[in-house]
């Protein structure tokens, strides 16, 4: 590495097509680019100035390269074979690692922000979740994928359940840093707040959407006048049996489910700011949209096993359940009792530090720092 010249840095992600994953990217990016030259390698070009505006970002063209493998003609055709295709995505994305490898020495440090990957040679990789881009046999073939090459990588992880899962199936030590929380909320005051809950997140059966109005519905059923909001989207064509029987579902509750589909970044934040309360049914890995719930003051129940754990806090054992019926009987537990309430609220604030953009970024740039310290 040239002592006179910024350090290379080479990002692989593969397709921006929303998720607290790329914000994580994106961020990473954000963090170095003030002391590094930097490149992303992706399949399609990028619209920067509208991921800055969703995600808080400050990227330029003139601080990032981007290095495109398909012509804009073939940008809507990607995007639709990776969102309702699994083998055309893992072929694509393996295609992607073909190139990158190729390309990877002209770099003095190339990273993932795209969980564990075959970078061509020792770097970086942020993983969100494991065994997302290795497992097929065809897609090795055509990046020469080496499960050794990943092993050897610098492993960063969204939370400490990830962190366990990788030293399980890699062998693997790894460091956490928490996604960074781009959310802006107003303070809105809890008595103006609607007694409603917020479920965000893609509209599969994977993220369960259902079971949240199933829990919701039997809270009602006690005499609770609540809400839900339920806002996603995506899902792809799979996912068209299932959205069907879920719009069915609201449709027959429309006196208290709204559903936001596609919203805007912005609007979205409206309808979270103005919740009291928020659920999410899956165990996730992290899970920023209950960060982002706490973080616009809102209080969250969520399954007690988890990443999401982390992000609410397991001594707030009152927001933890582990089935529907346990559900209802915490939530509500937690609607009948104001001071109950005001308590969760008040364990839940200084949460937020936790998942800061600022912090996000500091330990990303130490990460990257002790990385060139070592390598030397």
């Amino acid at each position: 590495m040239d002592v006179n010249k910024l350090p290379k840095i080479v990002l692989f992600y593969p397709l921006f097509m929303g998720g607290g994953a790329e914000a994580v990217g994106l961020w990473i990016l954000e963090a170095l680019k003030e002391n590094y030259e930097l490149t992303l390698f992706t399949l399609t070009d990028i619209d920067l100035d509208k991921l800055n505006s969703m995600y808080g970002t400050q990227l330029t063209k003139d601080r990032l390269k981007i290095r495109v493998v398909f012509d804009v003609r073939f940008h809507r055709l990607i995007h639709f074979l990776v969102a309702n295709n699994g083998l055309a995505r893992m072929l694509l994305f393996h295609f992607l690692i073909r190139i990158f490898k190729k390309h990877c020495s002209e770099y003095d440090l190339p990273i993932s922000g795209y969980n564990a990957t075959d970078l061509g040679g020792n770097g970086i990789q942020y993983i969100h979740w494991v065994k997302v881009i290795e497992g097929n046999a065809l897609a090795h073939k055509i990046s020469d994928f080496s499960l050794s090459s990943l092993k050897s990588n610098l492993c960063l992880v969204n939370s400490l359940v990830v962190g366990e899962t990788v030293k399980k199936v890699y062998g693997c030590e790894s460091k956490v840093i928490y996604p960074p929380v781009v959310l802006d909320v107003q303070d809105i005051a809890w008595e103006s707040k609607e007694n409603a809950f917020i479920c965000s997140g893609r509209l599969t059966k994977a993220k369960e959407p259902h079971r949240v109005i199933e829990i919701l519905k039997q809270v009602r059923d006690r005499g609770f006048e609540i809400k839900l909001y339920l806002t996603g989207g995506g899902g792809g064509t799979y996912a068209v049996g299932y959205q069907r029987r879920l719009y069915k579902t609201i449709m027959e509750n429309s006196d208290w489910i709204t559903l936001y589909q596609n919203l805007p970044y912005a609007e979205y934040v409206k309808v979270l700011a103005r919740c009291k309360y928020g659920i999410h049914y899956k165990k996730e890995p992290f899970g920023i949209s209950i960060a982002e719930m706490v973080k616009a003051g809102a209080i969250p129940f969520v399954r007690s096993q988890g990443g999401q754990v982390e992000i609410v806090g397991s001594e707030n054992e009152e927001l933890l359940f582990s089935n529907p019926n346990e559900a209802v009987e915490k939530i509500a537990s937690v609607l009948s009792d104001r001071s109950k309430q005001e308590s969760l609220k008040a364990q839940l604030k200084p949460r937020n530090n936790l998942f800061s953009t600022a912090k996000f970024k500091e330990e990303i740039q130490q990460a990257i720092a002790d990385y060139f310290a070592t390598s030397i």
